[in-house]
């Protein structure tokens, strides 16, 4: 843990709203799911309630973005929190009742995915507003660290929550589910109370209160920044190919690989939790990228993507769970130091009062396209195996890394540019 970015009074306060907020969000994502399939078991009511959080989410999040550039994140995202006390606070008097219908559980469910459409923008803009830059890769690997321990710690603690309630009638076992979403809107209300207390920086480039122009215009105008910005274009349009053609496939991949060669549902998990350690242990290494200055920031990010698709070619050909775990270890290590690094990156890169917009732009990337990829994933399984599955997706991986060093200036880009430079 970096000493420096410990001491700091607004990283302590994000990073314990943070936690709360994180792991609260987990009880959600275990017991809505549940209570849908208490409700109707109907897997298509599943379907269509998970259909309604991410269509918002992917659909608002430049508006989102947009939003946070004109009122500042902290203002945003104080928002969002307040609206999901009230959203969840809803859901769970309603099913500790037994009213929750799924008429109520519908536009409750779009609800959450709307605020959700602001939250993640303003999130990802609020670190550079609150911690020196010096501390910025610091402050990004630890905030990215914690939300992999909660990402690996919250789904046990609601499955607990789960398990130990009675579950004999079935107005017990809803109100367990009320428990958890109740635990949810306390996370929420108290991790407003930590981001009160976070104080905004003065940056430079800061140019103060932003122009009032028309919300879409000022969409269209952060689209038309990070166009022409040329090293932000360029590896926003790479992150885009990588995830149409790869991100999107190996969330169908991956749980198939478990169930039809694997044959256990506990190799999923085991797969998933060693690619979540391997996460966490390269966010852990991202402690490393001053060290690295002399590498530029493009020709790192390449080299790495080169070798994650090597690792991914022969992972539709395993036999063992034990050889599935460890090629993905190596794949999370990869993933948690990049991720690191690309947030630093884009932080440091764009101007504060575009920065709201820059990081929903990036989000909407893997948000919007990434389902798009895996519903042709589910057509391409038809017509292919597994196995020819993960090595198409490691060469196309390889592929794009390697055209995008010869073809683009991705491998010149530096690790700290100045933030207001335009190529």
């Amino acid at each position: 843990m970096n000493a420096a970015a410990w001491r700091d009074a607004n990283l302590r306060w994000l990073l314990a709203g943070g936690a709360l907020s994180l792991v609260g969000d987990q009880f959600t994502l275990i017991a809505l799911p549940w209570l849908v399939l208490q409700i109707t078991g109907d897997a298509l009511a599943l379907g269509f309630v998970i259909a309604l959080m991410s269509v918002p989410r992917a659909v608002f999040i430049l508006l989102g973005g947009a939003l946070v550039d004109r009122y500042s994140p902290k203002h945003v995202m104080m928002l969002s929190k307040y609206a999901s006390v009230v959203l969840l606070g809803t859901l769970a008097g309603l099913t500790w009742g037994g009213h929750a219908s799924m008429a109520v559980v519908y536009v409750l469910a779009f609800g959450i995915g709307l605020a959700q459409a602001f939250a993640m923008p303003s999130g990802t803009a609020m670190l550079p507003r609150a911690v020196p830059g010096p501390l910025l890769g610091p402050a990004n690997g630890m905030m990215m660290g914690l939300r992999q321990l909660a990402l690996l710690a919250g789904p046990l603690l609601a499955a607990l929550l789960l398990a130990l309630a009675p579950a004999t009638a079935g107005n017990v076992g809803m109100r367990a589910l009320a428990v958890a979403f109740a635990i949810d809107c306390a996370s929420f209300i108290l991790s407003a109370w930590t981001l009160a207390q976070v104080r905004l920086l003065d940056l430079p480039g800061d140019t103060g209160a932003p122009a009032r122009e028309p919300v879409l215009r000022s969409v269209a105008s952060g689209l038309v920044a990070v166009w022409r910005d040329v090293p932000l274009r360029t590896c926003f349009l790479y992150w885009g190919l990588v995830s149409l053609f790869v991100g999107g496939a190996l969330q169908v991949a991956l749980p198939l690989l478990a169930s039809d060669t694997l044959r256990s549902a506990p190799a999923y998990g085991v797969l998933m939790g060693a690619h979540g350690a391997g996460t966490l242990l390269g966010m852990a290494g991202s402690t490393l990228l001053p060290r690295l200055k002399a590498v530029p920031f493009g020709a790192l990010l390449l080299a790495a993507d080169v070798v994650a698709g090597l690792l991914l070619m022969p992972l539709g050909g395993i036999h063992a769970t034990w050889q599935g775990a460890v090629l993905l270890i190596v794949l999370g290590l990869l993933s948690g130091f990049l991720q690191v690094a690309i947030f630093t990156w884009i932080q440091r890169r764009v101007a504060p009062q575009m920065l709201g917009r820059a990081m929903s732009i990036f989000l909407f990337i893997f948000m919007g396209l990434a389902p798009l990829s895996a519903a042709a994933t589910g057509w391409l399984l038809q017509h292919m195996s597994l196995a020819t599955l993960f090595t198409a997706c490691g060469g196309t991986l390889v592929a794009c890394a390697t055209l995008a060093w010869l073809w683009t200036p991705m491998r010149t880009i530096a690790m700290t540019p100045p933030a207001t430079q335009q190529d």
